[in-house]
């Protein structure tokens, strides 16, 4: 394998880690290779982004976690894009939404456990629209990111405290009714009461 192949290698772990981030110990146990070479392959992928002409996003370094990061400069028109979308949250994101509510703090895998799939994607969308963030981190090998929701999340649904959300033994029954929180924030619902008025 090629120098630049391990640098591809790299970066695709780094994209791929979403919010936990890669360590040199992630790229020294991937590519079985010394600590020496692991800093200087992120450093030079680093490096790399940073000369890049036309990027979308960077990689940065945050006390020994590598991360994919968007570029500050183009902050307003990320901010426009999910202030547009804002209202609007796929029943794909509330599952993932109900789970943190409930079973917060939580990592992103327990919560992959609970679901039966994937939901990094979704994570995401829930950090951008604030209802959910970090509030620590497991005492656990990686020390993986534990989430929690936020008052955001309270206030989108009409909640004052989380004492108010329904029984936990509801919550499967309510999601597949779309309903578990306020309807709005569902994607779609607004289309479907439309075609059920126009049908009467």
């Amino acid at each position: 394998m090629d120098h630049n192949e391990y640098l591809s290698i790299i970066e695709g772990m780094i994209f791929l880690s979403g919010d936990e981030g890669v360590t040199v110990k992630d790229v020294m146990g991937v590519l079985n290779v010394s600590k020496k070479e692991a800093v200087s392959m992120l450093d030079e992928l680093m490096a790399h982004y940073s000369l890049k002409a036309i990027k979308g996003f960077d990689i940065a370094n945050f006390g020994g976690l590598y991360k994919m990061v968007t570029l500050p400069a183009h902050e307003q028109y990320y901010r426009k894009m999910v202030e547009t979308n804002a209202s609007r949250i796929s029943k794909s994101a509330l599952e993932t939404l109900a789970i943190i509510a409930y079973y917060q703090p939580i990592t992103r895998v327990h919560v992959e456990e609970i679901r039966g799939v994937g939901c990094e994607s979704m994570i995401r969308k829930l950090l951008a629209k604030a209802l959910i963030k970090e509030v620590g981190r497991e005492e656990t090998p990686g020390r993986p990111i534990l989430y929690g929701v936020t008052d955001e999340f309270l206030n989108a649904f009409n909640l004052t405290s989380l004492d108010e959300l329904p029984e936990l033994k509801e919550v499967n029954s309510s999601l597949e009714e779309e309903d578990l929180f306020d309807t709005k924030y569902i994607e779609g619902r607004d289309e479907d009461m439309k075609k059920t008025g126009s049908s009467k």
